[in-house]
Protein backbone atom coordinates (compact mmCIF):
# COMPACT_ATOMS: atom_id res chain seq x y z
CA UNK A 1 0.00 0.00 0.00
CA UNK A 2 3.13 2.42 0.71
CA UNK A 3 4.49 1.92 -2.15
CA UNK A 4 0.96 2.15 -4.23
CA UNK A 5 0.84 5.70 -2.52
CA UNK A 6 4.78 6.53 -3.48
CA UNK A 7 3.81 5.54 -6.97
CA UNK A 8 1.16 8.00 -7.05
CA UNK A 9 3.32 10.88 -6.16
CA UNK A 10 5.87 10.23 -8.75
CA UNK A 11 3.11 9.63 -11.09
CA UNK A 12 0.64 12.95 -10.64
CA UNK A 13 3.95 15.00 -9.83
CA UNK A 14 5.11 14.60 -13.23
CA UNK A 15 1.64 15.56 -15.21
CA UNK A 16 0.81 18.31 -13.09
CA UNK A 17 4.41 20.20 -13.60
CA UNK A 18 3.93 19.49 -17.35
CA UNK A 19 0.38 20.58 -17.41
CA UNK A 20 1.35 23.54 -15.05
CA UNK A 21 2.81 24.77 -18.56
CA UNK A 22 -0.80 25.55 -19.98
CA UNK A 23 -1.75 27.62 -17.10
CA UNK A 24 1.48 29.45 -16.16
CA UNK A 25 4.83 30.63 -17.58
CA UNK A 26 6.70 27.78 -15.77
CA UNK A 27 8.62 27.59 -19.04
CA UNK A 28 10.22 30.60 -18.34
CA UNK A 29 13.88 30.78 -18.20
CA UNK A 30 14.44 32.72 -14.92
CA UNK A 31 12.22 30.23 -13.18
CA UNK A 32 13.22 27.19 -14.64
CA UNK A 33 16.78 28.29 -13.67
CA UNK A 34 15.72 29.07 -9.89
CA UNK A 35 13.85 25.09 -10.46
CA UNK A 36 17.05 23.72 -11.43
CA UNK A 37 19.27 25.05 -9.21
CA UNK A 38 17.12 24.00 -5.99
CA UNK A 39 16.73 20.17 -7.09
CA UNK A 40 20.41 20.12 -8.12
CA UNK A 41 21.11 21.06 -4.63
CA UNK A 42 18.70 18.93 -3.19
CA UNK A 43 19.59 16.07 -5.21
CA UNK A 44 23.70 16.74 -4.22
CA UNK A 45 22.32 17.21 -0.57
CA UNK A 46 20.53 13.84 -0.50
CA UNK A 47 22.79 11.78 -1.99
CA UNK A 48 25.51 12.51 0.19
CA UNK A 49 23.54 12.96 3.41
CA UNK A 50 21.37 9.70 2.76
CA UNK A 51 22.20 7.31 -0.30
CA UNK A 52 26.09 7.48 -0.11
CA UNK A 53 26.61 7.01 3.37
CA UNK A 54 23.51 3.80 3.21
CA UNK A 55 25.78 2.03 -0.17
CA UNK A 56 29.05 2.71 1.78
CA UNK A 57 28.22 1.15 5.36
CA UNK A 58 27.46 -1.63 3.57
CA UNK A 59 31.02 -2.56 1.62
CA UNK A 60 29.73 -3.90 -0.82
CA UNK A 61 32.79 -4.87 -3.05
CA UNK A 62 33.93 -2.05 -5.56
CA UNK A 63 31.01 -0.09 -4.70
CA UNK A 64 32.54 3.14 -6.38
CA UNK A 65 33.03 1.29 -9.67
CA UNK A 66 28.60 1.27 -9.79
CA UNK A 67 28.87 4.95 -8.83
CA UNK A 68 31.07 5.40 -11.81
CA UNK A 69 29.27 3.39 -13.89
CA UNK A 70 26.23 5.53 -12.75
CA UNK A 71 27.90 8.75 -13.76
CA UNK A 72 29.64 7.64 -17.40
CA UNK A 73 25.87 5.91 -17.95
CA UNK A 74 24.07 9.30 -17.94
CA UNK A 75 26.51 10.97 -20.07
CA UNK A 76 25.99 8.36 -22.88
CA UNK A 77 21.88 8.54 -22.26
CA UNK A 78 22.51 12.18 -23.09
CA UNK A 79 23.39 11.58 -26.78
CA UNK A 80 20.12 10.86 -26.72
CA UNK A 81 18.33 13.60 -24.27
CA UNK A 82 21.02 16.22 -25.41
CA UNK A 83 20.98 16.87 -21.19
CA UNK A 84 17.19 17.62 -20.94
CA UNK A 85 17.54 16.04 -17.36
CA UNK A 86 19.36 18.76 -16.25
CA UNK A 87 18.12 22.01 -18.28
CA UNK A 88 20.72 22.25 -20.88
CA UNK A 89 19.81 23.97 -23.89
CA UNK A 90 17.44 25.89 -22.54
CA UNK A 91 17.39 28.02 -19.40
CA UNK A 92 21.07 29.52 -20.39
CA UNK A 93 20.80 29.39 -23.89
CA UNK A 94 17.44 31.17 -24.10
CA UNK A 95 18.73 34.03 -21.88
CA UNK A 96 21.80 34.28 -23.96
CA UNK A 97 19.89 34.91 -27.00
CA UNK A 98 16.61 36.60 -25.77
CA UNK A 99 14.51 34.36 -27.47
CA UNK A 100 11.87 32.01 -26.60
CA UNK A 101 10.56 30.58 -29.55
CA UNK A 102 13.46 28.16 -30.57
CA UNK A 103 15.96 28.16 -27.41
CA UNK A 104 15.84 24.05 -26.98
CA UNK A 105 18.28 21.59 -28.33
CA UNK A 106 17.42 19.93 -31.66
CA UNK A 107 16.05 16.49 -30.17
CA UNK A 108 13.81 14.03 -31.94
CA UNK A 109 10.97 13.31 -29.73
CA UNK A 110 11.14 9.59 -29.99
CA UNK A 111 14.73 9.45 -28.84
CA UNK A 112 14.61 12.06 -26.33
CA UNK A 113 12.19 9.87 -24.75
CA UNK A 114 14.20 7.05 -24.83
CA UNK A 115 16.75 8.49 -23.14
CA UNK A 116 14.86 10.27 -20.59
CA UNK A 117 12.86 7.01 -19.91
CA UNK A 118 15.96 4.66 -19.01
CA UNK A 119 16.84 7.65 -17.05
CA UNK A 120 13.61 7.72 -15.39
CA UNK A 121 13.45 3.89 -15.26
CA UNK A 122 16.92 3.28 -13.70
CA UNK A 123 16.14 5.91 -10.69
CA UNK A 124 13.01 3.87 -9.78
CA UNK A 125 15.04 0.51 -9.33
CA UNK A 126 16.26 1.15 -5.55
CA UNK A 127 13.01 1.64 -4.64
CA UNK A 128 12.15 -1.85 -2.89
CA UNK A 129 10.34 -2.92 -0.29
CA UNK A 130 12.71 -4.75 1.42
CA UNK A 131 15.32 -2.02 0.97
CA UNK A 132 15.93 0.67 3.62
CA UNK A 133 12.63 2.58 3.98
CA UNK A 134 14.38 5.44 5.31
CA UNK A 135 16.56 5.93 2.05
CA UNK A 136 13.74 4.99 -0.71
CA UNK A 137 11.71 7.99 0.65
CA UNK A 138 14.81 10.35 0.14
CA UNK A 139 15.36 8.56 -3.22
CA UNK A 140 11.55 9.07 -3.66
CA UNK A 141 11.79 12.90 -2.53
CA UNK A 142 14.57 13.43 -4.79
CA UNK A 143 13.51 12.20 -7.92
CA UNK A 144 9.73 14.09 -7.25
CA UNK A 145 11.85 17.21 -7.08
CA UNK A 146 14.32 16.55 -9.80
CA UNK A 147 11.27 15.51 -12.33
CA UNK A 148 9.35 19.20 -11.64
CA UNK A 149 11.40 20.93 -14.09
CA UNK A 150 12.17 17.64 -16.38
CA UNK A 151 8.66 17.90 -17.06
CA UNK A 152 8.30 21.26 -17.64
CA UNK A 153 10.87 21.14 -20.12
CA UNK A 154 9.77 17.81 -21.58
CA UNK A 155 6.03 19.32 -22.29
CA UNK A 156 7.75 22.48 -23.34
CA UNK A 157 9.44 20.87 -26.23
CA UNK A 158 7.09 18.65 -27.26
CA UNK A 159 4.67 21.82 -27.96
CA UNK A 160 7.80 23.55 -29.53
CA UNK A 161 7.72 20.30 -32.10
CA UNK A 162 4.06 20.93 -32.74
CA UNK A 163 2.83 17.99 -31.08
CA UNK A 164 -1.43 17.96 -30.24
CA UNK A 165 -1.58 18.78 -26.30
CA UNK A 166 -3.20 15.37 -25.99
CA UNK A 167 -0.57 13.69 -27.64
CA UNK A 168 2.24 15.50 -25.13
CA UNK A 169 0.42 14.22 -22.62
CA UNK A 170 0.07 10.84 -23.48
CA UNK A 171 3.82 11.29 -24.08
CA UNK A 172 4.51 12.66 -20.49
CA UNK A 173 2.71 9.79 -18.98
CA UNK A 174 4.64 7.36 -20.15
CA UNK A 175 7.78 8.95 -19.13
CA UNK A 176 5.70 9.67 -15.23
CA UNK A 177 5.53 5.71 -15.53
CA UNK A 178 8.80 4.50 -16.34
CA UNK A 179 9.74 5.22 -12.29
CA UNK A 180 6.79 3.00 -10.70
CA UNK A 181 8.08 0.62 -13.54
CA UNK A 182 11.51 0.27 -12.54
CA UNK A 183 10.77 0.15 -8.71
CA UNK A 184 8.11 -2.87 -9.78
CA UNK A 185 10.42 -4.91 -11.51
CA UNK A 186 13.15 -4.71 -8.85
CA UNK A 187 9.64 -5.43 -6.06
CA UNK A 188 9.39 -8.42 -8.69
CA UNK A 189 13.38 -9.68 -8.68
CA UNK A 190 13.10 -9.28 -4.81
CA UNK A 191 10.14 -11.45 -4.63
CA UNK A 192 11.26 -14.19 -7.02
CA UNK A 193 14.80 -14.32 -6.15
CA UNK A 194 16.66 -15.76 -3.30
CA UNK A 195 20.74 -15.01 -2.01
CA UNK A 196 22.08 -12.04 -1.60
CA UNK A 197 19.71 -9.49 -2.39
CA UNK A 198 21.29 -6.99 -0.30
CA UNK A 199 24.35 -6.39 -2.32
CA UNK A 200 22.37 -6.23 -5.51
CA UNK A 201 20.46 -3.35 -4.62
CA UNK A 202 23.59 -1.85 -3.36
CA UNK A 203 24.93 -2.03 -6.90
CA UNK A 204 21.55 -0.65 -8.03
CA UNK A 205 21.64 2.57 -5.73
CA UNK A 206 25.39 3.38 -7.04
CA UNK A 207 24.62 3.51 -10.20
CA UNK A 208 21.77 5.81 -9.54
CA UNK A 209 23.63 8.09 -7.07
CA UNK A 210 25.74 8.14 -10.19
CA UNK A 211 23.32 9.62 -12.07
CA UNK A 212 22.36 12.00 -9.24
CA UNK A 213 26.15 13.27 -8.95
CA UNK A 214 26.71 14.04 -12.91
CA UNK A 215 22.85 15.76 -12.91
CA UNK A 216 23.35 17.47 -10.02
CA UNK A 217 26.55 19.23 -10.67
CA UNK A 218 25.95 19.46 -13.72
CA UNK A 219 22.67 21.56 -13.24
CA UNK A 220 24.62 23.76 -10.41
CA UNK A 221 27.25 24.38 -13.22
CA UNK A 222 24.63 25.51 -15.97
CA UNK A 223 22.03 27.31 -14.02
CA UNK A 224 25.02 30.01 -13.64
CA UNK A 225 25.92 32.65 -15.50
CA UNK A 226 29.80 32.57 -16.93
CA UNK A 227 29.86 29.79 -13.53
CA UNK A 228 29.55 32.42 -11.47
CA UNK A 229 26.38 32.23 -8.85
CA UNK A 230 24.02 35.52 -8.18
CA UNK A 231 22.46 35.96 -4.51
CA UNK A 232 19.32 34.50 -6.07
CA UNK A 233 20.86 31.63 -7.28
CA UNK A 234 22.55 31.10 -4.17
CA UNK A 235 20.18 31.28 -1.66
CA UNK A 236 17.93 28.95 -4.14
CA UNK A 237 20.97 26.45 -3.62
CA UNK A 238 20.73 26.87 0.39
CA UNK A 239 17.32 26.14 0.45
CA UNK A 240 17.50 23.36 -1.91
CA UNK A 241 20.56 22.01 0.75
CA UNK A 242 18.74 22.97 3.86
CA UNK A 243 15.35 21.52 3.31
CA UNK A 244 17.15 17.83 2.76
CA UNK A 245 18.14 18.09 6.22
CA UNK A 246 14.36 17.71 6.90
CA UNK A 247 14.87 14.36 6.05
CA UNK A 248 16.24 12.12 8.73
CA UNK A 249 19.85 11.56 7.90
CA UNK A 250 21.02 7.87 7.43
Amino acid sequence: MEHLILYFFLFITVILSGSSLFLFKTENPKVLKLLLAFSGAFLLAISFLNLVPEIFEKKTANIGVFILIGFVLQLLLELLTKGIEHGHGHAHECEEKHDHSDHFPKVAPIGLMIGICIHAFLEGMPIVESFNQQVQHSLTVGIIIHNIPISIVLMSIFMQRGMTKRRAIVYLAFFALMTPAGSILSNFISSEMTGNLSSYFDMILGVVVGIFLHVSTSILFETSENHQYNIQKFITVLLGIGISFLIPMH
